[in-house]
């Protein structure tokens, strides 16, 4: 074979190569595309920013993290998120600091929409608060129909009990049970109630150090749960149910109510369901939140 005739069969050769491996590389690319590829693009939106004020139970039970990317890639808009006990997180949207609530207190809601700063609440989901304590239960909850019949317990036997203190959804809830027993425990007079002024999840490592009592929500203790022991829940006056309400632009002009909007979409929508619904089960074996049909 002469010298031309071998150098053409090379020629070719190395064409045939190449293009084998182009092909091998398309079809690499189409059977795995890149996370960027395969999400959708975000829609583009004039006002982007979201101020959402919620409370600590949602931010420590890891539920807004879990959720915040989710929406930002459907909506385009992006959440700025504080937390604090619901007082405090109303309060953000008397001052105009807030486009959008997260809460849990409903006389609370219902004072804020008399007031005007909004014009509806919109309940969307729920879980249960539950009363913790430690494992050998030396007061009885275990044994109560209800949480009042616990705190009475609690109180007779001067059991050590943590109290958020903090004006929340989850100290009002607290309150509200007391307030059934017929006693009104004064942390200035009663030893063994500790008025904690602090979010859920200190308040729970409080409790735990102390092997006290507490009444928490269900979500924030199985993120939190050390050894104290879940004794009461699902009892009817201990139901936690979560609100959404937006900023009335009558009282603060520049609230995004677009965006809002398009949270609470989003929220009660199927995907924001679906997740909600779903959150908690592969890490803890059980449903945290329960969506509102």
């Amino acid at each position: 074979m002469n010298k031309t005739i071998k150098t053409t069969l090379l020629v070719i050769l190395i064409l045939v190569l190449t293009l084998s491996l182009a092909a091998c590389r398309n079809k690499t690319a189409e059977a795995s595309p890149s996370p960027s590829a395969s999400a959708s693009a975000a829609p583009t939106v004039d006002n982007p920013t979201i101020r959402l004020s919620t409370t600590t139970s949602v931010n420590d039970s890891g539920l807004m993290a879990y959720l915040q990317p989710y929406f930002e890639q459907d909506t385009g808009y992006k959440l700025e998120i504080t937390s604090a006990g619901t007082g405090a997180a109303i309060e953000k949207g008397k001052t105009g600091d807030a486009d959008i609530l997260l809460v849990h207190a409903k006389a609370s809601e219902e004072e804020f929409i008399k007031e005007g700063y909004s014009k509806e609440r919109i309940p969307f989901m729920y879980n249960y608060f539950i009363i913790a304590g430690p494992k050998d239960d030396p007061a009885g909850v275990k044994s109560s129909a209800t949480a009042a019949d616990a705190f009475k317990k609690i109180a007779d036997g001067n059991y050590t009990f943590i109290s958020r203190g903090d004006d929340s959804g989850t100290n009002k809830a607290e309150l509200n049970v007391w307030k059934a027993t017929g006693l009104s425990p004064d942390p200035a007079k009663d030893t063994w109630y500790i008025s904690a002024g602090q979010g859920m999840g200190a308040c729970l490592n409080m409790a735990e150090e102390k092997q006290a009592y507490i009444l928490t929500d269900k979500a924030t203790f199985l993120t939190n749960k050390k050894t104290l022991e879940n004794l009461l829940e699902k009892s009817e006056d201990m139901k936690n149910t979560y609100s959404m309400l937006i900023i009335s632009t009558d009282k603060w002009p520049d609230t995004n109510v677009a965006g809002a909007q398009a949270f609470v979409d989003w929220m009660t929508g199927s995907k924001g369901k679906e997740l909600i619904n779903s959150y908690g089960v592969k890490d803890y074996g059980e449903q945290l939140f329960f969506t509102i049909d």
